[in-house]
């Protein structure tokens, strides 16, 4: 296994070479499958070439920002090349954003063109006078305004053949904003250099990508989980990617797309898998005989899914942990050494370290903030200081997770910084407290957070879903608590469980924990104390 470092690229690189290597070999091979398209290297080529002429011809620079509010069609894959390909920045928007989020993100990156699917326009349109930077916009689909552009005529005249810019590596490439876990949001922008060292150390040093392989990912591709997993780690071997351009949080969507178009890897979340193993005997009513290993990342997978998905569906699902910052994956499980609930062991070329919160070491085996040094980190947050200085020290990467490792080197994830819980003077993991209630049949999803109690000390309190078959009750909730304190030490056990209908995640599936803090959570479904009583906060 080698590990590829920045100084094996040459100098100047421009990274759509993960889409141009595959000319040479397998130009006519199919490298995405969509309801809408089915495109060969060749063809995908052709148009990323045809976006960059259209580009450059709207005076598309070195280094300035093309705005991307796209849903995961061919448009979004051949714009994000020919953006790259020019030498500017492919800035991918969140597409269930609100107008007054794409308010500040495009002010925030100043992008001049953006290029957007026509069921996203009216957003766009709702704050359009107040984007003093914008200049063209180009609608895939049907425009609006007569001055904007339609992305098929657009591209319908300009030649199929373009030389790449001559970018050094360090250049920036593509842009992020971070899916808000913890408020607003912060833009992260990443090197040509990042995108095959990811590419190579995990995608096929890691998970063993193969030419052969056909991905799919619930993840949309304008999170750096979705491009990285569905189109940066397939293509840098010409692997094949499935694209759907539709809402993945209905998990019959999931299990059509791969029962439709047989991937060999899904990438997908944690609550992902749990949601497809509630639709009813959706092994029996989807074909999932393709898959030959899933992928789990965006936060820490419960070993009770892990350990139902094995038993239902017989395939592993590797976890590991990455983030934007550092595009992306840095700890991972590996097929044929899975720990299950661990995030497994680091990725050749990172290091990491385990610190107190006065940065110095901590203890073998104890809980400290983890900081990662790598060769893929994201410099600094765009127009942010404090928080750039806050995250980025020197080559250390400061993640905002808190882990232990164990004797064996997996490293367990035990809650963001933000979240962890002090119990009498005792940290206490939520990750923990989440995983003890996922391993009781009546809870489909759940997440712990603190909460004051009549003596103003904290205290965990679990948002539950209720899996099908279920309705809250008194003593649901002795029971659940009765579970944790039979799985668990006692003082780790919730005091209050709130029955809410859905927990509030970002479109990659995470969960919001800082909305379940917020004033007035408890509102959002039946809350009961440990006595079963009713809470005594106003309820729904």
């Amino acid at each position: 296994m080698t590990v590829l470092r920045a100084d094996d690229l040459p100098l100047y690189y421009n990274a759509v070479d993960i889409l141009e290597h595959n000319l040479t070999t397998r130009a006519d091979k199919i490298a995405l499958y969509s309801d809408a398209r089915t495109l060969t290297f060749r063809e995908v080529d052709a148009e990323v070439n045809q976006v960059g002429h259209a580009l450059r011809g709207l005076g598309v620079r070195y280094g300035e920002s093309v705005a991307l509010i796209l849903l995961d069609t061919a448009e979004f894959v051949t714009t994000f090349f020919g953006t790259l390909k020019i030498g500017a920045v492919a800035a991918s928007f969140n597409t269930l954003l609100t107008p007054e989020e794409y308010r500040f993100m495009l002010r925030d990156c100043r992008a001049r063109v953006v290029v957007i699917h026509e069921a996203l326009l009216p957003k766009l349109e709702a704050i359009r006078d107040e984007l003093p930077d914008l200049a063209h916009v180009v609608v895939v689909g049907s425009p609006l305004r007569d001055d904007d552009a339609s992305y098929a005529a657009w591209i319908a005249h300009q030649p199929t053949s373009l030389w790449a810019a001559h970018t050094h590596r360090e250049d920036a490439c593509c842009l992020n904003f971070s899916s808000g876990t913890t408020g607003e949001p912060k833009g992260i922008v990443h090197a040509h250099k990042d995108l095959p060292l990811t590419a190579h150390n995990w995608g096929r040093n890691v998970l063993g990508l193969g030419e052969d392989d056909r991905t799919f990912a619930a993840a949309k591709l304008f999170f750096t989980f979705g491009t990285g997993g569905n189109l940066i780690f397939p293509w840098s071997v010409g692997a094949s990617i499935v694209l759907f351009a539709g809402p993945p949080r209905d998990p019959r969507n999931v299990l059509d797309i791969v029962a439709r178009f047989q991937p060999t890897i899904l990438f997908n979340a944690p609550t992902g898998y749990a949601l497809m193993m509630a639709v009813p005997d959706f092994r029996s009513t989807y074909d999932l005989s393709s898959l030959r290993v899933c992928v789990s990342a965006g936060e820490a997978l419960p070993a009770p899914i892990w350990t139902q998905w094995k038993d239902l569906t017989g395939l592993d699902i590797v976890d590991g942990i990455g983030s934007t910052e550092n595009y992306h994956i840095f700890i991972s499980n590996r097929p044929g050494d899975i720990r299950p609930g661990s995030s497994g062991k680091p990725v050749p070329g990172y290091d990491l370290r385990l610190v107190d919160e006065h940065g110095a070491p901590a203890p073998d085996g104890e809980i400290g903030n983890l900081h990662v040094r790598g060769e893929t980190a994201s410099l600094c947050y765009l127009h942010q200081y404090d928080k750039s200085r806050a995250t980025f020290l020197g080559e250390w990467l400061v993640t905002g997770d808190k882990y232990r490792v164990d004797a064996d080197g997996y490293y367990w994830h035990e809650g963001r910084s933000d979240d962890m819980l002090k119990v009498g003077g005792i940290w206490v993991s939520p990750v923990e407290v989440e995983s003890c209630l996922l391993s009781h049949a009546a809870v489909l999803e759940c997440a712990v957070v603190g909460a004051a109690d009549e003596a103003d000390l904290v205290k965990p309190k679990a948002f539950v879903v209720l899996a099908d078959g279920h309705a809250p009750s008194d003593p649901l909730t002795e029971a659940l608590i009765a579970h944790c304190v039979a799985h668990m030490a006692g003082y780790k056990r919730p005091r209050w469980v709130v029955y809410v209908p859905e927990l509030p995640k970002t479109a990659t599936g995470k969960i919001q924990r800082f909305r379940l803090r917020s004033e007035g959570a408890e509102a959002a479904g039946r809350g009961l104390d440990v006595a079963g009583g009713a809470s005594p906060r106003p309820l729904l």
